[in-house]
């Protein structure tokens, strides 16, 4: 009697309150979570709210504790107020900092002690920019303040070195932390500067021995990315790693060093997928981790015993979801959070005997209640070379398959990023879909969750097999009774920018608007100004110059958007950041000109201090604006 009353106001609610279609103005109202930990009673999760104002364009951040076990949450005033330092060592002598620390005369006025009024740098080597960063000769370091003894001089450990921990640009917590001996710190940094660190992706983990004053490189064997440290109860150490050097979308496998050991042992290298993120079991015997599989990131186990008997990970949750930002385990239950197209990031308890979900934080609840959500479908599309390609497929709300939508085909960046049930602030399904269009998203080759050999198949080729998936995907669609054909459209950012502006010269006729945001357009400027130099080197196959590398030349002469241009004839919004040092601003104003010369409806949407991304609110506005206007205008 009880469910059917609950079942009755649920139906009552529903019906009196009147949900309609997202909006752009109402999608910047969307509260953004962000775990943080879990209490050290064990009894309270701990995340962030962040709320966007668009008036004083900031974000508004409040703390939250929830119970474990589920029930209300209460605002807090710190999270240090639960969670113990993590920054102060285990015998409570030192305390981590990091603290930036100047290096190398990089400045005029470092150079020049009397041009004090001088702008200008110097540089030996490359790496003189970084993501969204001129290089000014300074480093952030771990330094070592004595907690009892303010008097004693902290500790540079990384003293005199041209390197960075946290590793820049996405560095963060996660490469420093406390040996639980209290005696050693672990740190992750790439030991290379100027163009060796431009052309490399060797991370390694170290350890520094505060007696002593010794550090020790502990993945010394390995070439490609070692970083996410983290210790067990028994002070096995676990972290992620990568391989081949210069290769940034390598197989992630987790590898362990036991207590006193030097050997590192890979527990998932028999098992053909890729780690996002871990956390140890209370026990120290099991690793619960996160990857991509069929379009959907879920949590799997591997123990100890079954990786030395090469057995393959336990899959633990299965849905149209996508699981992330593991928080730790109490009780049999993982602490983590969860989104999917229709919602944005919350708190969620796992149960791991069955991978079980209940949910921990309503932030936005009350939002989608409001909101009409989309149909989200798998469609499986069988590629020009034979192969079943999952395709998400995103309906508009009310959809009618009667009627006839027009239908946009997203390219997703990286271009290995895995294209599952993310809830991104940008480029959202969901929003796209609310504004009445059918939105195609296929995991095209180059995809994690399908294996390595689809992962991998895309360098080298990125203009080949790849963008007949795409092809393969819309012409799928375009035969359906409710897409109409006459109004197909084309976007994407980064790798997805490159792919519009690519498409823009082989479509034969399928499109009648581009978007390109951030995109690569013409690969030979692209080489001679992108900051991480591997990048290119290993995605192209190497340097414009080297005649006799095939792969090379394929890739700067076939597969070069800007030697497609004579072909354009098609709308396109460019879009590009002036902060992108990633994928310069060259590369938009080039596409830009191009299409203004050729006479091609075209729109220049420049943000002079964004870089790869849009981050200000009143900058994310103004982008969904135009975007909308622009697809309004032209499909």
């Amino acid at each position: 009697m009880q469910y059917l009353i609950l079942c009755i106001v649920l139906v009552s609610y529903n019906l009196s309150t009147a949900q309609v279609a997202l909006t752009p103005d109402q999608f910047l109202k969307i509260q953004r979570v962000s775990p943080i930990g879990i209490s050290d009673d064990k009894k309270q999760v701990i995340y962030s709210v962040s709320t966007p104002d668009i008036t004083s364009n900031s974000f508004n951040r409040v703390t939250y504790s929830v119970p474990v076990a589920g029930g209300k949450a209460q605002i807090i005033k710190s999270a240090n107020t639960l969670i113990k330092d993590s920054d102060v060592s285990p015998n409570g002598t030192y305390r981590i900092d990091i603290q930036s620390v100047k290096i190398t005369p990089t400045l005029g006025k470092d150079i020049h002690e009397d041009l004090d009024k001088t702008n200008a740098y110097a540089f030996n080597s490359l790496m003189y920019r970084h993501w969204d960063t001129w290089s000014d000769g300074s480093y952030d370091h771990v330094m070592l303040y004595n907690i009892k003894d303010k008097k004693v001089a902290p500790i540079d450990i990384m003293k005199g070195m041209p390197f960075n921990c946290p590793t820049k640009p996405f560095g963060g917590s996660s490469d420093y932390l406390w040996h639980p001996d209290g005696k050693q710190v672990i740190y992750v940094t790439k030991k290379a500067s100027g163009t060796a660190y431009a052309v490399s992706t060797n991370t390694d983990i170290f350890a520094y021995n505060i007696e002593t004053g010794n550090t020790l490189n502990l993945t010394e064997k390995n070439l490609g990315y070692d970083n996410h440290p983290q210790f067990s109860k028994n002070a096995d150490m676990a972290y992620l790693s990568m391989e081949r050097d210069g290769y940034e979308s390598d197989k992630n496998d987790i590898k362990v060093l036991l207590n006193g050991s030097t050997q590192a042992f890979n527990l998932t290298e028999h098992w053909d997928g890729t780690v996002n993120e871990f956390v140890w079991s209370p026990d120290g015997k099991q690793i619960y981790f996160t990857a991509p599989t069929q379009g959907t990131v879920q949590v799997f186990m591997i123990s100890m015993s079954d990786a030395r008997l090469k057995k393959q990970p336990k899959q633990i949750t299965k849905g149209p979801f996508d699981i992330g930002g593991l928080l730790g385990i109490v009780k049999g239950t993982l602490i983590a959070s969860r989104t999917d197209m229709n919602h944005a990031r919350e708190i969620y308890s796992i149960d791991l005997s069955n991978g079980e979900q209940q949910q921990l934080s309503f932030v936005n609840t009350t939002f989608y209640n409001g909101i009409k959500q989309c149909d989200v479908k798998k469609e499986m599309i069988k590629t020009t070379d034979g192969k079943e390609m999952l395709t998400w497929v995103i309906y508009p709300p009310d959809f009618d398959s009667r009627k006839k939508y027009p239908t946009l085909l997203y390219c997703q960046g990286g271009p290995q990023g895995a294209l599952s049930q993310f809830y991104s602030y940008r480029w959202n399904f969901q929003l796209m879909a609310s504004q009445g269009y059918i939105v195609v998203a296929p995991n095209r080759r180059g995809m994690p969750g399908y294996g390595v050999e689809w992962n991998e198949q895309i360098s080298g080729d990125y203009g080949g097999q790849n963008m007949n998936d795409y092809l393969a995907a819309i012409d799928h669609m375009a035969k359906k009774s409710f897409v109409d054909q006459e109004r197909l459209g084309c976007v994407g950012a980064s790798y997805g920018g490159y792919s519009a502006f690519y498409l823009a010269g082989i479509h034969e006729g399928r499109f009648r608007s581009f978007i390109a945001h951030d995109g690569i357009f013409n690969w030979r400027s692209m080489y001679g100004t992108t900051e991480e130099l591997f990048f290119v080197n290993w995605d192209l196959g190497g340097a414009y110059w080297d005649y006799d590398n095939k792969v090379a030349q394929q890739s700067y002469q076939a597969f070069n958007p800007i030697n497609k241009v004579h072909q354009w004839d098609t709308p396109i919004l460019i879009i590009q950041g002036g902060k992108d040092f990633r994928v310069p601003i060259g590369q938009g104003l080039e596409a830009f000109q191009a299409a203004q010369l050729k006479g091609i409806k075209s729109r220049l949407l420049f943000f002079p201090e964004e870089n790869h991304w849009v981050l200000e609110p009143q900058n994310s506005l103004l982008w969904h604006r135009e975007f909308y206007a622009w697809l309004k205008e032209t499909l």
